[in-house]
């Protein structure tokens, strides 16, 4: 499978691997360990597929959950979960992806833990960080990716305009046609 990668960074890309959340069904991009896999390997957070099990699966469906939580807690105003935040500083706490350096550059090895570790990282810099101010949630109705907003005047709509952005103007192209 191909994963998308609009946000621009992987926490964020990674809450978006359950897609249009808020519909009766939910689009899940990462629903197998084979697909877990193969996003860490497309995200670039590892170089190889760690071979994920289910119970790799089921710890990264539950940091997804806690991000998007805490990030739908910002953008609200909201107090932060407490359960959510647990969640991600347990995650956070572990070990990280190997990064080397070598004669191609850099490789980044480990397990599915490690790659979870680095979202959870990442994460947390948002949430905690001056970056918190600039996440954003996708203007398309269907859509619930996130991002964060760095356009010159805060004004981004979408998580991306090749995709979402698109879409939008043309349903409204359409609309003003057949009005």
């Amino acid at each position: 499978m191909r994963h998308v990668f609009p946000c621009g960074v992987p926490a964020l890309d990674f809450v978006g691997t359950l897609q249009e959340w808020r519909t009766p069904v939910p689009i899940e991009r990462i629903g197998s360990p084979a697909l877990l896999d193969s996003w860490f390997v497309q995200a670039g957070l590892l170089d190889r597929h760690p071979h994920c099990d289910q119970a790799d699966l089921r710890a990264a469906l539950e940091l997804r959950e806690a991000i998007y939580a805490l990030v739908r807690a910002r953008l609200t105003g909201r107090a932060l979960p407490a359960k959510a935040v647990i969640t991600v500083n347990r995650q956070a706490a572990g070990v990280p992806v190997v990064m080397r350096l070598d004669v191609a550059g850099t490789s980044r090895s480990g397990r599915a833990a490690q790659a979870l570790t680095d979202l959870a990282h990442q994460a947390v810099e948002i949430l905690a960080g001056e970056d918190a101010t600039l996440l954003r949630e996708c203007g398309r109705p269907d859509c619930t990716h996130v991002y964060l907003d760095r356009s010159r005047g805060r004004r981004r709509e979408w998580c991306a305009m090749r995709t979402c952005g698109n879409r939008v103007k043309a349903a409204a192209l359409r609309a003003r046609r057949r009005a």
